[in-house]
């Protein structure tokens, strides 16, 4: 059983949310699990862009599975891990994964067209041609809220808001 405590507080839990943030930062796709129409998870991978407000904007067709997924239910989880080759412990590979809600944003609309060139111009003139493809989708991914995990004991609760705290397992249970 867990149970959640702030045992690191101020100053070194802004250093651990900033960690967090750093390790999002480096990375241009994400991992993405959705729920199948049969209720399996599948996972895939996407480029994507953040929002100002920490949503997740992806842009994806109809063929890989995960459209009709996100299409017939919007939730999904993402997931950033650290690079393999600069962690010593694969047990305690750094990583953050986010549960979210999904919209889809309309094609046609200005927010779309707006996003659609952020992609182009972070991802180069492949956007450009798949942008035209009727069978595309812009989604944003929403976090409702996630975990971070930097090591061995070193887990953290990511709350709605953005806020963070340190997961503490009861060992006397």
């Amino acid at each position: 059983m867990s149970k959640e405590v702030s045992v690191i507080e101020g100053e070194a839990l802004t250093v651990v949310a900033e960690g967090c943030q750093a390790l999002i930062q480096s990375h241009k796709t994400l991992t993405l699990s959705t729920l199948s129409s049969e209720g399996f998870p599948e996972i895939s991978y996407t480029p994507f862009l953040r929002g100002e407000d920490g949503t997740f904007i992806i842009f994806i067709s109809e063929l890989a599975h995960h459209t009709p997924n996100l299409l017939a239910h919007p939730v999904c989880s993402v997931l950033f891990a650290g690079l393999e080759s600069e962690t010593k412990n694969m047990f305690a590979r750094e990583r953050v994964f986010f549960r979210c809600q999904v919209q889809e944003l309309p094609r046609d609309t200005e927010e779309c067209d707006a996003w659609l060139d952020k992609m182009q111009n972070a991802f180069g003139n492949t956007v450009q041609v798949l942008r035209n493809l009727p069978d595309f989708h812009l989604f944003a991914l929403k976090p409702i809220n996630g975990q971070y995990t930097i090591g061995f004991g070193k887990a953290f609760s990511i709350h709605e808001d953005g806020s963070l705290s340190h997961i503490v397992i009861d060992k006397k249970k």
